[in-house]
């Protein structure tokens, strides 16, 4: 069965900084129509940045739409300067952490929610080569810390880091450094 749908027409419903929602009547593969609400976004980047004794650095701030901090990789959005994603991620590390990498390893692409966002979402691993100071963006507080590998898989697992984008990362991180595939 062919499972494509055509996009008929599309309406621009909100255009902000992040993000544009538009509302698009497409053909479905039977024939019939039907609406499609999507959250357009220009896609981000994360980093699972290990120290020499596999500890990793981990960022806690106030994510607005839940109402509580949440504890992330670095990670930020890509921006429209023709930069590459692997380039966002070196300049997310910096801002966020103050930190410098090498070995920077692709470990995929993560699609965090495919039913009405097109999002996409660069994932990389490295090695932290320098440490320095943060440059957050004006409007971005955090925390910086260090979770030995081991115990943030654990976490993962119990359910105390709850974004994606990190889960997906760190055990992706982890899994290929144990099967000797991955190293930095």
């Amino acid at each position: 069965m062919e499972l494509y749908e055509k996009t008929l027409d599309s309406k621009t419903l909100y255009d902000g900084k992040v993000i544009r929602v538009t509302l698009d009547n497409v053909e479905l593969p039977d024939g019939n129509h039907t609406k499609r609400e999507v959250v357009n976004h220009g896609g981000g980047v994360c980093i699972v940045a290990l120290d020499e004794n596999n500890e990793i650095y981990f960022v806690r701030q106030f994510r607005y739409p839940y109402h509580e901090v949440v504890l992330e990789i670095p990670a930020g959005k890509l921006e429209k300067d023709g930069s590459t994603p692997l380039e966002n991620g070196i300049r997310e590390l910096k801002e966020e952490v103050g930190a410098t990498g090498k070995n920077y390893r692709f470990l995929g692409e993560l699609y965090p929610s495919p039913g009405y966002t097109s999002e996409i979402i660069y994932l990389y691993c490295c090695r932290i080569d320098s440490l320095g100071e943060d440059c957050p963006d004006e409007d971005e507080f955090l925390n910086v810390e260090k979770i030995p590998m081991e115990k943030a898989v654990e976490m993962i697992l119990q359910g105390e880091i709850k974004d994606s984008k990190t889960q997906t990362a760190v055990l992706k991180t982890y899994l290929l450094m144990k099967k000797g595939v991955l190293s930095l």
